[in-house]
């Protein structure tokens, strides 16, 4: 008896045929898991990652689609060209003011009318649908909505208004373009920050703000103690998300002013660099420099819908 434990212990008897292949079922347990989303991760690496890196290569390039066979490797020239030429500066200005404007507008906004669809009352469920609408139309279609049925300055709904105060007609688009489109964004995206608002309210522990309620707090102590901190996380989520989505905005710019009048933000300056100019390098790098800013805006986004998940999983 003695010498069969010992045996055992020693490792010299049979092999355990069923651990031993248990590493090798946890791998194809592991491949077989994956593999119905490997022909996803091949299509995202093809559409965008393949086409991000021939743009990278093509920023260190001079190369004009008018003389192809004169373009040749510069190095970081064009990014140099692209921090300094006023033109691009000017558009990167024009892009910050453009982006904080209709963030902040559309934020305060946002939880004005979230606070409203918060309470009860009838027909609270048409007014959300209504208020979302914005939001779900094409981007171009809002753009030219507003052009057209509010800005024309012979039959837009907004000189009609003055016409019937008695106070004459203005040319919005060319008087002030920069907030004419702003307008129509903050339009848009109003409905945006108002449902993440909303959720952040939906979430919020009642059993606090009556206990406040009784202890004699008003509604703006609650608001300010109470429904202010607790929004906070989704204020930031908002405000990110946004950013990141209207840094890229092209088609209010495009459709509202052409680009013109000192509206051309980052990403028209590019099109127009590329499609018009025909600079295939300095378009390049100023579309990297682009999608490097908006990496870095989303890798904060990520870090705050992080930060709500885990405090979502606490709570519960």
């Amino acid at each position: 008896m003695s010498t069969t434990l010992h045996v055992r212990r020693s490792g010299t008897g049979p092999p355990d045929l069923a651990a031993a292949g248990r590493p090798k079922s946890r791998k194809f347990r592991a491949w077989a898991t994956r593999a119905p989303l490997l022909p996803a991760l091949v299509f995202l690496i093809a559409v965008t990652q393949l086409p991000f890196v021939a743009t990278l290569v093509i920023s260190f390039f001079d190369w004009n689609s008018l003389a192809p066979d004169a373009r040749h490797f510069t190095g970081l020239a064009n990014y140099t060209t692209v921090a300094t030429d006023p033109d691009l500066r000017n558009s990167v200005l024009t892009t910050a003011a453009l982006t904080t404007t209709v963030v902040v507008v559309s934020v305060v906004l946002g939880l004005l009318l979230a606070l409203l669809l918060d309470r009860t009352f009838f027909g609270r469920g048409a007014v959300r649908t209504l208020l979302i609408a914005p939001f779900l139309l094409v981007p171009v279609a809002a753009a030219l909505l507003w052009k057209h049925a509010l800005y024309n300055p012979e039959y837009g709904l907004l000189n009609g208004v003055l016409n019937w105060l008695g106070l004459g007609q203005r040319d919005w688009i060319s008087e002030m373009p920069l907030l004419a489109v702003e307008a129509s964004l903050v339009w848009q995206w109003t409905p945006f920050m108002m449902l993440i608002l909303l959720a952040g309210l939906q979430s919020r522990p009642q059993d606090m703000v009556e206990a406040a309620r009784l202890d004699g707090a008003g509604n703006w102590q609650i608001f300010r103690y109470l429904t202010l901190p607790h929004l906070r996380r989704y204020l930031e989520l908002g405000v990110l998300l946004g950013s990141v989505y209207i840094v890229q905005n092209f088609d209010a710019v495009f459709t509202i002013t052409s680009g013109g009048l000192g509206t051309a933000n980052l990403p028209y300056t590019i099109y127009q660099t590329f499609y018009q100019a025909h600079e295939y390098g300095l378009a390049s790098a100023a579309g990297v420099v682009v999608v490097i800013g908006t990496i870095v805006i989303a890798t904060f986004a990520l870090r705050v819908v992080s930060s709500l998940f885990r405090e979502e999983v606490s709570r519960a």
